[in-house]
């Protein structure tokens, strides 16, 4: 009998179509929260830590200037081409 796992909790690798590209997006996200957040603090809490990674998080999406999109956040990318597409 074969297990199904739910939607919700599916990896978006799992399947015989996978591809090493379908992670690279996040496994680099996740390296650059650890090297640039994570492993530079000491938290005192469950609660500091969340609040210390939603800092950052709205730092990254937000101020972070990203080589992959020609120097510009990741905002401002995704705002200006909604407006293209609103337009």
């Amino acid at each position: 009998m074969r297990r199904t796992i739910p939607v919700l909790f599916r990896p978006c690798n799992v399947g015989n179509n996978s591809r090493w590209i379908d992670n690279v997006f996040v496994e680099r996200l996740w390296r650059s929260v650890k090297y640039e957040e994570v492993y530079l603090k000491a938290y005192d809490s469950i609660v500091a830590a969340r609040a210390s990674l939603g800092r950052y998080f709205a730092f990254y999406n937000t101020q972070r200037r990203h080589q992959s999109l020609d120097r510009c956040t990741p905002d401002s990318v995704y705002y200006e081409s909604a407006a293209k597409l609103a337009a």
